[in-house]
């Protein structure tokens, strides 16, 4: 097994990921200057701020299709573009409206990113080592968030125009994907089933392991007869589909009413809430990312040793009682230290659960035929999920307070240790037919 060429050209897709984690968060940094810069109503504001995830919902409802008529690779190139012309266009803009138009199409690349790039590694990874492998891009977009944040705070330093600088940055990384796109083979299953191209897809699986190159091409091929046979095999919405579906749906679901966005998005509000000032706030929001990496780096280690489901446990229990003790800090009026302690400890017990092992798992569970619609809808779901409680948290923690918002995301995370529990399979060192088999008893 030439396992090291599969972890660089995993490590090449992976930087889809920091992409996607650098331009959802790198806003965060200039969003004030900018609504000054053209005297932005809040209305305005919100808009400027939302657009690119109504282009993440749109590029992760469309990213199956290039997926899939195109190929992952030549997708991803598509993608790097997309990011690189978000950078220099919302850095360049010359007025309102062509920021909107180029944030929009950065939301394009992230939505597609989050369809596609998992799907790639997913499809070239050993699938003893996969958990881990897919998992670099969540760890990218951590990682992504990161670097934002201080890349954000170092520009800042430069003077008022500097909000342009914090966005052109991006051109850097978006340039870089795109030449290294060049040295990545295509999907060897999109191969044989798209392309009939049994030959070119063999010699990729035989460098990425030549004990199992035959067994995979013969099991992709005889997936490939049983949809010829049943045209319903290559929809998405059959019955023997229905498994999948409902998993990608769920965790999709469960992971948004974590509260995980509103959290990174509304970090400094919520440490303002509990009386912090305001640099302190902005630096437990630094905090909160550094966390996050760490634990992503922990996820990544055991992932493929214990498996999705345990991890899934494990953080659906730490979430429950992190985002409890939160609601009871806000309802018994602590202030200080405590609501920063608990969500620090919040962001551990996601990024070893959720954060790691969505993109992981959703891109385990669909068969091959139907591997990027699949996709596509875990992710769209997502994203929408995403726009949804990002929209509607500002609003509830004034309306209804912080101890009854956070208890709603504690109530979400009780079913969702119900879900894992009662639903969720364990995917861990199986190949993917051998997933799909399972799931298709169900």
């Amino acid at each position: 097994m030439k396992l090291n060429k599969v972890f660089l050209w995993s490590i090449v897709i992976a930087l889809g990921g920091f992409l996607f984690g650098f331009d959802t968060a790198v806003i965060s940094g200039a969003e004030q200057a900018i609504q000054k810069y053209w005297s932005l109503s809040p209305i305005e504001q919100g808009l400027t701020i939302s657009i690119a995830l109504i282009g993440t919902i749109i590029g992760s409802l469309l990213g199956a299709v290039p997926s899939d008529k195109l190929g992952r690779r030549n997708t991803l190139y598509i993608i790097a573009s997309l990011y690189l012309l978000s950078s220099l266009g919302s850095a360049l803009s010359i007025n309102w409206y062509f920021f909107l138009s180029f944030r929009f199409l950065g939301g394009l690349g992230v939505g597609a990113s989050s369809v596609t790039a998992p799907i790639y590694i997913s499809e070239i990874a050993p699938a003893e080592k996969r958990g881990r492998l897919v998992a670099l891009f969540q760890f990218n977009v951590v990682f992504g968030i990161l670097i934002s944040y201080l890349s954000n705070y170092l520009i800042g330093l430069s003077g008022h125009s500097s909000w342009r600088f914090m966005l052109g940055v991006q051109v850097f990384p978006s340039l870089l994907f795109l030449v290294l796109l060049k040295f990545i083979p295509e999907s060897p299953r999109w191969l044989i089933l798209k392309k009939r191209d049994v030959k070119k897809a063999t010699d990729i699986l035989t460098i990425i392991d030549s004990n199992t190159a035959t067994s995979i091409v013969a099991s992709v091929q005889a997936a490939a007869k049983e949809d010829k046979a049943d045209i319903q095999h290559s929809s998405l919405f059959s019955q023997r589909n229905k498994m999948p579906m409902i998993l990608a749906i769920l965790i999709a679901v469960f992971n948004q009413v974590s509260g995980i966005n509103a959290i990174i998005y509304y970090a400094p509000r919520i440490f303002e809430m509990t009386g912090l000032g305001k640099n302190s706030s902005l630096l437990s929001t630094a905090g909160l990312g550094l966390v996050n990496f760490i634990f992503t780096l922990v996820a990544m280690k055991f992932i493929d040793k214990v498996g999705r489901r345990t991890l899934m446990f494990i953080g659906s229990v730490g979430l429950i009682l992190t985002l409890g003790m939160v609601s009871y800090s806000f309802y018994a009026h602590l202030s200080g230290l405590a609501v920063p302690l608990y969500l620090f400890l919040y962001i551990a017990f996601f990024a070893v659960s959720q954060g790691a092992v969505i993109w992981v798992f959703i891109s385990e569970i669909f068969p091959t035929q139907v591997r990027a619609k699949g996709q596509t809808l875990g992710s769209t779901t997502h994203w929408t999920m995403a726009a949804i409680i990002t929209f509607v948290f500002p609003y509830l923690s004034e309306k209804v307070g912080g101890g009854n918002t956070f208890l709603f995301f504690a109530i979400m995370m009780c079913l969702q240790l119900l879900f894992v529990w009662k639903l969720m399979p364990e995917t861990k060192g199986k190949s993917l037919e051998q997933i799909e088999h399972t799931l298709i008893l169900h």
